[in-house]
Formats: C-alpha cells, structure tokens, sequence
C-alpha cells in the first residue's frame, strides 16, 4: 500500500521551522515499511530560498519564515532514522496516468485528516499531534502492521 505521511504535528510535534520532538512515529512507520507499505512524504514544508519580506511598519520589515531547507530536513529525519520514502511530495510513478499535483496514496497519515486519533500534551507542543499508540492499532486492525 502507498501510505501519505504528514511531517509537523504526525511524524514529530509542531515546533516548525525546527524538527518537533519525537511523538513515536519511528517504529511505527518502519513497521510499515517492514510490512511492504510504501511512504510518500507528504508536508507542507518546502526549502525557502528568499523568503517574502513584508514592512511591519517604516522602520521595520518582517519575513514570515527565514531562509531555510526545511523540506530537506524532513527527508533527513527520514534518512536519519532509516526509514525509505517511496517518494517526497509526489507518487513517482503517477505521472504516467495523470497530471494531478495531488499525491497518489491509498492512506493519509495526517494530523490535520478527519478520523486521526491526535493526542494533547502541553509539555510537548500547544497543538495535537498523532496519536502514534492509537495509530498503531488502526493499522493493526485493518491488517496493514502486525
């Protein structure tokens, strides 16, 4: 199965532009993979080379977010803790049957996805992220992990 991953908020906490924390997707998603599943990184995040600059007033200008290889860095997680993407952002093969920009998957991942067992801990960051332990037995369910 082809399985779309969220990166902020699924696979660590919210704390962009940084890497969150680790919420326990590391064993799960290489469960996954172990299990023959396919993941296509599936974020928001993207490298910012120069970012939008905005005035806040006369004498001060604002970037929203600075320069930085954010979406690299979340591929980096991945190769960090060994954990293979199938493909980042798009299905690699998905071109051959339609010009869509919506990654082909057969399951999201996603802390922001209808139905996602989220978990609250203000230690770790103010806004829900994955449930990983409840995850974990989604898939099990549905015979996708063992």
């Amino acid at each position: 199965m082809i399985i779309g991953v969220d990166f902020d908020g699924t696979c660590v906490a919210h704390e962009f532009p940084k890497i969150g924390r680790d919420i326990g997707a590391i064993p799960v998603l290489k469960e996954l993979v172990d299990n023959g599943h396919q993941l296509i990184l599936f974020t928001m995040r993207s490298n910012i080379e120069n970012p939008e600059v905005k005035e806040v007033d006369s004498d001060h200008l604002k970037s929203e977010v600075p320069s930085g290889n954010y979406l690299d860095d979340a591929v980096n997680w991945f190769k960090d803790n060994d954990i293979p993407l199938y493909g980042v952002q798009v299905n690699p093969t998905q071109h051959t049957w339609t010009t869509s920009p919506k990654a082909y998957c057969q399951l999201y991942i996603d802390d922001a996805a209808l139905g996602c067992p989220l978990s609250f801990d203000t230690e770790i960051k103010g806004r829900p992220y994955v449930d990983w332990i409840l995850t974990r037995l989604i898939l099990r369910q549905k015979g996708l992990v063992n």
